[in-house]
């Protein structure tokens, strides 16, 4: 069975303020889609009781509105237990409440119902070699196959090589002859020389199985999954049958990648490999046991669509789901593979809304999925994700907006709430996926939320490279705690990262720490990031320590205000301003600077008046001199730069202990700093609630994997 968590089991006991007065449909695994909904449990002859599905309650509900417009909130109660999605719900215009009567999807009070759309794997066998083998006959007939899998509600290994850390290109190829075609083709993106030893188990693969073997390639800020098409073993040249969106050894002279699902890398305990004949293979963990092991792989991709037509003012509205659990979702990779320009832009999510209007989504859980989490796409407005834990993501959390300004209103997307969730332990398949990305939208408000344990960035603002229109203006992003990001896997990340115009944007009162970047390409891992044409942004009040490259970045932009934040202790460097500009790129005052190691300018330069730095306090703990680059501070200030500044302990209450509070005889208060109570950031209310996102235990040894070192620069 699926396990309760502990968070769950406090915000069942909670439940849900029910309305004095409201209609209600019932549901239950023992139900019936033939039977009314009306009872909760079936009656004596079982000729009528709960309903046995959402489809089912959403079908009840149309006939009930088809008979005659709703008087009274419509709530359908869904009992304990475990459904199993066949389909999506769609939701359509027809399936709406209105502001008076909302129609509820909730779960009943002290129940946690899961709608899965995996399915169990049973029928297990022993092999001599220790891992367990079952048939699956769906496989075998070409009618099932699946990518992802989950033992005892972890997400497996699917076998790789090597197990841990990546091979590296040995060299390009340009001009080429396609393996399919036989037509000339420039190869840059889309084959490479490998080591022979690196792809030599794949020379044994028959050409079938082939094409199941994925390369996983590692750009700078993105990861694109590639199908192998052929090898050549004579040149040890690779081919594939897709492209990645920037040519191999593009960012780096010895490009990261990893090779997966081949039966040869099945070597490792918690790895499995399926073949096209039916046979899934597993190597246990030690301790799994054969006869207890809840094994599941996942056949829906979508769980929830909402789909209203805004441009022809039909929406779907004031619709809730409250306390429901989405489980164990699809992803199969297209033919010719999958590589985004940034944050997994192209994947989808399976709750998946558009035209919609007063949707709210509170206290719900998705889990162990292929893709995003939920997406407000297009044309949705007055939504909310309140109090959700969205966990185990091959993609990232929740989408707010599109990438392209459309030109009619009706269809952009603006003023959702995404307030008090818990995104944990993303970017599983799509390493560059974010926790929250928000697009071409603004008046969003993104608050409250714990967000950790992904590969790339935790908050995402903006689709403007430069300083075009944009639309994504006015959003709060405010009270987040957001860290253990990056682990070493991708670089040019932000725990907060922003592009293009952003009038009235905050990022304030967010704790950001433990960003750790690869390196190796010249691009880093940043607390706060203002990447190209951020502008008029203001950052206040913001705790940033432990990052890998700098606890603030402008690459370049126009008038942010940086004020009153903490910035201590990043490894490489701590301000960095990438692009000098013909107006004032930001204005910096009334900060705390404080590191032990690396120079105080991470990269570009801070020695000119096109930045306003004032009234900030820089201190290095190790004793060094604080210098600005080549100018000390007394030499900045002879230049009329950094004006009302120091150099002075700052006296924090235990920063060794990352106790951040000043204490009372503080220098920093006599540079105008105002102290903030920075334990407000993440999620408030329920203990449990806020016990639960302060649970989770990361190893610092693990944080900061350093891999091997590439090889020298191939030759070409």
């Amino acid at each position: 069975m699926i396990q309760l968590l502990p968070f769950v089991v406090a915000i069942v006991l909670l439940g849900f303020p029910s309305p004095a007065r409201a209609e209600t449909l019932y549901v239950a695994p023992d139900g019936n889609d033939a039977w009314s909904g009306r009872l909760a449990v079936p009656n004596a002859d079982r000729t009528d009781g709960p309903l046995a599905s959402l489809k089912g309650a959403r079908n009840a509900i149309r006939r009930q509105k088809a008979a005659g417009e709703l008087v009274e909130p419509m709530q359908v109660l869904i009992a304990d237990g475990e459904y199993h999605l066949q389909e999506p719900l769609i939701l359509t215009p027809e399936d709406s409440g209105t502001d008076a009567c909302e129609i509820r999807y909730e779960a009943t009070p002290g129940a946690h119902p899961v709608f899965t759309g995996g399915r169990k794997i049973t029928g297990f066998q022993q092999l001599e070699d220790g891992n367990w083998m079952a048939r699956i006959p769906e496989v075998a007939a070409g009618g099932w196959y699946f990518e992802q899998l989950w033992v005892n509600g972890r997400r497996a290994t699917r076998a790789r090589s090597p197990n841990k850390f990546y091979f590296y290109v040995a060299g390009t190829l340009e001009d080429g002859t396609d393996p399919a075609t036989g037509q000339p083709v420039q190869l840059s993106s889309r084959a490479f020389r490998a080591r022979p030893e690196d792809i030599g188990p794949l020379k044994d693969i028959a050409p079938a199985r082939l094409k199941d073997v994925n390369l996983i390639a590692y750009q700078a800020w993105e990861a694109t999954r590639l199908r192998v098409e052929t090898i050549d073993s004579e040149t040890a040249a690779i081919y594939f049958s897709g492209s990645t969106p920037w040519p191999f050894n593009q960012w780096s002279p010895s490009q990261r990648y990893h090779l997966e699902n081949f039966k040869q890398a099945l070597d490792a305990p918690g790895e499995w490999y399926l073949d096209r004949d039916g046979s899934l293979f597993y190597r246990p963990l030690p301790g799994e046991e054969i006869s207890t092991a809840d094994i599941v792989a996942p056949e829906q991709e979508h769980f929830i669509v909402l789909a209203g037509d805004p441009q022809a003012g039909h929406w779907v509205e004031h619709v809730s789901l409250r306390g429901l659990s989405f489980q164990h979702g699809q992803y199969l990779l297209p033919d010719t593979g999958h590589g985004d320009s940034q944050a997994a832009f192209a994947i989808p999510a399976v709750i998946m809304a558009d035209g919609a209007r007063h949707i709210a989504i509170e206290r719900c859980e998705v889990a162990h999925v292929g893709i995003y989490a939920i997406w407000f796409r297009r044309g949705c407005q007055d939504c909310r994700v309140v109090q959700a834990y969205l966990h185990d993501l091959g993609a990232g959390g929740v989408r707010i907006g599109e990438g392209a300004i459309t030109p009619d209103e009706v269809n952009r997307t603006h003023h959702i709430v995404v307030d008090n969730n818990i995104i944990h332990t993303g970017g599983r398949i799509f390493p560059g996926a974010i926790g929250v990305w928000i697009g071409q939208s603004g008046q969003n408000q993104v608050t409250h939320n714990d967000i950790s344990d992904l590969f790339y960035t935790g908050i995402s603002v903006g689709w403007r490279w430069g300083y075009e229109e944009s639309l994504s203006h006015h959003n709060t992003i405010d009270f987040n705690h957001i860290h253990h990001l990056g682990w070493g896997v991708l670089s040019d990340m932000g725990g907060v990262y922003t592009l293009g115009p952003s009038p009235g944007t905050t990022v304030s009162n967010n704790v950001v720490h433990d960003v750790y970047s690869y390196d190796h390409y010249g691009r880093g891992g940043w607390g706060l990031y203002n990447d190209e044409g951020s502008s008029n942004i203001v950052l206040e009040n913001n705790l940033v320590y432990n990052v890998k490259t700098g606890t603030y970045h402008q690459h370049y932009g126009r008038e942010n205000e940086v004020r009153n934040n903490i910035f201590a202790f990043s490894m490489d460097g701590q301000i960095q301003r990438s692009r000098v500009e013909d107006h004032v790129s930001f204005i910096f005052e009334n900060n705390i600077v404080t590191w032990k190691d690396g120079p105080l300018v991470a990269a570009g330069t801070l020695n000119d008046d096109h930045v306003t730095m004032r009234n900030n306090l820089y201190w290095n703990t190790s004793g060094k001199p604080v210098t600005f680059q080549d100018l000390s501070l007394a030499e900045r200030q002879q230049r009329g730069l950094d004006a009302g500044s120091i150099i002075a302990d700052p006296k924090f209450v235990d920063a060794e202990r990352l106790d951040f509070h000043l204490q009372v005889d503080s220098p920093a208060l006599g540079i105008g700093f105002k102290p903030f109570d920075y334990t407000q950031a993440g999620v408030y209310g329920d203990p449990a609630w806020r016990d639960f996102a302060n649970s989770f235990a990361f190893s610092q040894v693990e944080f900061a994997p350093e891999p091997p070192q590439p090889p020298d620069a191939p030759a070409k």
